[in-house]
Formats: structure tokens, sequence, C-alpha cells
């Protein structure tokens, strides 16, 4: 059985997300707004089918996917790109590939000691995000 990711989580750390956004060319304005937000994320998970939602004061990004399927995602919001997502399962951790203008894009999803952590990558940037559970 997969690691269930389905719950609210709450922004705890966010290590490297100037570097990740300048490799997205997100403008110097909206960069340091996103650094400063508090993140929610809420997921939910039914088998195969994911939705998450990333929640802030500022914007808010819906993601649904579902494992092992190609779809085209707008990130809206974010770097406003059309890239090609494909997300699968490497052991107990969320691999999406997102294949588009930027190289080496993507990210991964995994829970370790109850937190929930986000790598996101782009280009050479790095970027991980670490979320606590909200009772």
């Amino acid at each position: 059985m997969p690691v269930d990711f389905s719950g609210k989580w709450i922004l705890e750390s966010n290590e490297n997300f100037d570097d990740y956004m300048k490799a997205l060319d997100v403008d110097f304005a909206t960069r340091k707004i996103a650094a400063s937000l508090a993140q929610t994320k809420v997921v939910v998970q039914q088998g195969d089918v994911f939705e998450f939602k990333t929640l802030s004061a500022f914007r808010n990004y819906e993601l649904a996917f579902t494992l092992g399927v190609e779809f085209d995602e707008y990130t809206k919001g974010l770097d406003n790109r059309h890239v090609k997502s494909l997300v699968t399962w490497e052991g107990d951790t969320l691999v999406c590939i997102q294949k588009g203008e930027k190289a080496n894009r993507g990210w991964k999803h995994w829970i370790q000691g109850g937190k929930m952590y986000l790598e996101l990558t782009c280009q050479d940037a790095v970027c991980l995000q670490v979320f606590k559970k909200k009772d």
C-alpha cells in the first residue's frame, strides 16, 4: 500500500526558493512576495488519483492528476508556462517530470518522520520545502 499524503499540511521551512524561482524567470517583486507567504497544502488521495491545492494569501494553485498518465499542466500563477507532466511512484516517493522549455524541471514529494517534503527542481536550482501536518 503506498503512502497516504491526504490531509492539510502547513509550510514549516523553505530552502533555496528564491534561486528556484529565478530559474523559472519569476520577476523580482513576485519572488519577494512568494518567499514571504505562509503556504498550506491540502491533499486528497484516492487510489491513483490526486488533488493538490496550494493555498496562500497571495494566490492559490490546484493540481489534479492520475498516476502514470501524462497530462497538460498550465502553471498559472507560478511561472505561467505550459508543460507536459507525468507523476509516478518511485518507492514511497511521488516523482513528477515536467517537460517544457526549462530543463530538469519537476518535483518529488515524500513523507518522513510525520512531515511531508517537497523537492522542486528547475535547471540547476533545487528547493526543499518541509510541511507539518495540521491536526
